[in-house]
């Protein structure tokens, strides 16, 4: 367990690191979308044939707002709007097919919201129908989706499995009533065991359970019930997030609770300590940051062999360099470049149907950006990252240096000239190590307003 002590030093806002640079720091005054596509191309014919590419799919379409969510999406009841949205959002793919020299091969597909069972079976059926039509698949490729317990069906998990998914993550957040209740997330646990009981016997090999700890009203008592209950229904996978308190951002619907109501930072941390000692008590290792995974599962092959990847879809199995984001608000990524869609569904629909890429701004990598980004990614990843050169300035280099001295003061990594590793205790505050690398949230020193706290 982390001391309070440190629990106190180092709790302040900072990145999750699904890129860098993060969003926030984009230079979109040097972006353009033909920049964008031009990177793109680029990274497409060297990467193609190696790796392929992954899609993410974005479906922001909600029936109920819980007010723990800061993802882009609209609340309706109205279905109607099902149809021309998926439309848009095979409109924007044939956009990109069009820019492509030769046929893509995707080894990955994620379905995210919103909610993406909102959505029809028979419209999932049409999207992914679409989307693989005049492509091929890689032999091992990932296709995955997030299910909401209360309106994910056999229907919908038939059809998606029929197309070739086999991973489901289930949100699941908390199973007390009094946090359901403060997060708007009424969900009984009959709900939760009937899916995860359907999509087994359906076939599905990897299902996920989402848990959240540091939400308003949680107590050690609680988190222990929930996980509990987890346990009973053995996931293959479990994401035990950080509750990101955000309410500033626009639209984001954190005020169903008082800002009293949330844990300290060292109670939040107690939640997570207790946690993984009960995940780990039964069989579940720690992967990366806030993942779980039984051994047969291949987010913990991955890590074992070296091969575990962050992109904007958080942790995954897949080493595409080309990860193209479609929908609303959903983030592209090339390696080189990174572009956002317009955030706004109506305008995002309108612009497609002109036939214009969606892309409202985004960010060219310089090499320095890339050299950082490998190390961050290499540290959240793999808890370890080494260089040959770093091609920083004496100064730039003496204050990382000094902050990395810090760190190994504390106990939290061993580094030399040419590297570092985090040791176990530093594992709680691996998003620290990673600031210590970020150059623009250095330069800006902005962070306040722009995340959430990193215990």
């Amino acid at each position: 367990m982390a001391d309070s002590s440190l629990i106190k030093k180092y709790d302040v806002p900072g990145p999750r690191y699904t890129s860098y640079p993060t969003v926030p720091h984009w230079k979109n005054e040097t972006f353009s979308t033909e920049k964008w596509t031009k990177s793109l191309i680029h990274t497409f014919v060297e990467t193609n044939h190696t790796s392929g590419i992954s899609l993410y799919i974005h479906l922001p379409y909600c029936e109920s707002l819980c007010t723990f969510c800061a993802c882009h999406k609209r609340i309706t009841k109205n279905h109607t709007v099902e149809l021309p949205y998926i439309q848009a959002v095979l409109k924007e793919w044939s956009l990109y097919l069009a820019l492509f020299p030769e046929k893509p091969l995707i080894s990955e597909i994620h379905l995210g919201g919103g909610t993406p069972s909102f959505f029809a079976p028979e419209m999932l059926q049409l999207l992914i129908a679409g989307i693989l039509e005049n492509v091929e698949v890689t032999a091992k490729h990932e296709f995955s989706f997030e299910g909401h317990p209360n309106n994910t069906t056999a229907e919908h998990l038939q059809t998606l499995y029929d197309l070739g998914f086999r991973r489901v993550s289930f949100g699941v957040q908390d199973y007390d009533p009094q946090v359901q209740k403060a997060i708007h997330r009424i969900q009984p646990f009959e709900n939760v065991k009937k899916v995860t009981e359907l999509a087994r016997t359906i076939g599905y090999t990897s299902v996920s359970h989402d848990l959240v700890f540091g939400l308003p009203f949680q107590k050690i008592s609680s988190v222990e019930n929930t996980i509990q209950k987890t346990l009973e229904l053995k996931p293959d996978r479990i994401a035990f997030y950080s509750y990101a308190h955000v309410p500033w951002i626009k639209g984001n619907g954190q005020r169903g609770f008082e800002d009293e109501n949330l844990p300290s930072g060292e109670e939040k941390r107690l939640l997570y300590e207790r946690g993984r000692a009960m995940f780990e008590q039964n069989n579940y290792a720690e992967i990366g940051m806030d993942h779980f995974a039984l051994p047969e599962d291949n987010l913990y092959k991955a890590q074992e062999n070296g091969s575990l990847h962050r992109n904007f879809m958080g942790y995954t199995t897949t080493q595409s360099k080309v990860l193209l984001g479609l929908g609303a608000s959903s983030i592209s990524d090339c390696w080189t470049a990174f572009a956002q869609n317009i955030k706004e569904i109506d305008t995002y629909i309108e612009t497609v149907n002109a036939g214009e890429l969606p892309v409202f701004k985004g960010h060219i990598l310089s090499n320095e950006d890339i050299f950082i980004r490998q190390q961050i990614l290499n540290i959240i990843c793999q808890l370890e990252t080494s260089w040959q050169i770093f091609d920083w300035s004496g100064q730039e280099k003496e204050i990382l240096f000094e902050k990395l001295e810090d760190f190994e003061e504390d106990g939290l990594i061993t580094f030399n000239e040419f590297g570092l590793k985090v040791l176990p205790k530093g594992k709680a505050f691996i998003r620290n190590i990673c600031m210590a690398f970020d150059k623009h949230l250095n330069q800006t020193n902005s962070q306040q307003k722009l995340f959430s706290k990193t215990i």
